[in-house]
């Protein structure tokens, strides 16, 4: 787990309600007291709040951010998740007035939420324990919410860059990383594929050991000639991959990309009885 923020928190309060923020800004009043801290400003949703984090020098960034759950585009949940991919995360308290995301948060005693509306003495002690209590590691936020994100997330020069999960035409996974490829370009996740694949079963299939696409995108089939690279793609000693070029020959062909992805013969009946379904 990283270590909870030191000094005075540094608050950046998230939420699509205007209303909602200034009240949060309040109640910050009156705990300023008891729990020193600077609010260096407001988002009103994750897209904002991420473009706000990635515009700070890092000694002026916020340690804290106090995220409602449910707003458009994407979740509080979704923002912290994005967040982990930070070198240095801030914390995040999530408001909410749904108390199933409170009972989760509470049973897995790791990540503290605020139920609207809230109480100055709530507040008071959630900033506290951000305080004196270690940060969450980052697997915890996925086990909050059940529904898949709506992007992934790339670091790339100290900023995260939202990939839509819509946009990705297939994942492949190499040695260290997964590739998100869209039309445009090529992403590199740390997600195993294993892992994207269970938070994506319903938007992707896998059609080899290495590869999954987007259901979406698939227009088809195409046989593939004798000794494709697909043998290669999993080394001539495995005997899936060594076979199926052979054997089976056929490629998913994907709406934005000119080459068939080659399909193992392991799971070439379930490809073809998926898509048909």
């Amino acid at each position: 787990m990283s270590s909870s923020p030191r000094g005075p928190l540094r608050i950046l309060i998230v939420d699509d309600e205007q209303p909602a923020r200034s009240r949060m800004r309040e109640l910050l009043g009156d705990c300023r007291a008891e729990v020193p801290h600077l609010v260096v400003g407001e988002a009103g949703n994750g897209f904002e709040a991420l473009e706000f984090i990635a515009g700070c020098d890092p000694d002026a960034a916020p340690t804290l951010l106090l995220a409602d759950i449910h707003m458009p585009g994407m979740t509080g949940i979704e923002l912290a998740r994005h967040l982990q991919r930070l070198d240095v995360p801030p914390a995040v308290v999530f408001v909410t007035a749904h108390d199933q995301y409170a009972v989760a948060a509470f049973e897995l005693n790791a990540v503290d939420y605020l139920l609207k509306p809230v109480r100055a003495t709530r507040l008071a002690t959630a900033l506290k324990k951000i305080q004196s209590g270690p940060l969450p590691a980052p697997g915890v936020f996925a086990k909050l919410d059940a529904q898949p994100r709506r992007h992934l997330s790339v670091a790339e020069r100290g900023r995260i860059l939202l990939v839509p999960v819509e946009d990705v035409l297939f994942m492949k996974a190499g040695q260290k990383y997964v590739a998100l490829v869209t039309k445009e370009r090529e992403y590199l996740v740390e997600d195993s594929l294993a892992s994207l694949e269970e938070e994506f079963a319903s938007l992707f299939l896998r059609i080899h050991r290495s590869t999954l696409v987007a259901r979406r995108y698939v227009r088809g089939f195409e046989r593939l000639a004798a000794g494709h690279a697909e043998a290669g793609a999993e080394g001539a000693a495995d005997a899936e991959g060594a076979a199926a070029g052979n054997a089976e020959g056929w490629g998913v062909l994907l709406e934005g990309w000119k080459d068939p992805l080659p399909v193992s013969r392991r799971q070439w009946a379930q490809v073809k009885a998926l898509v048909k379904s």
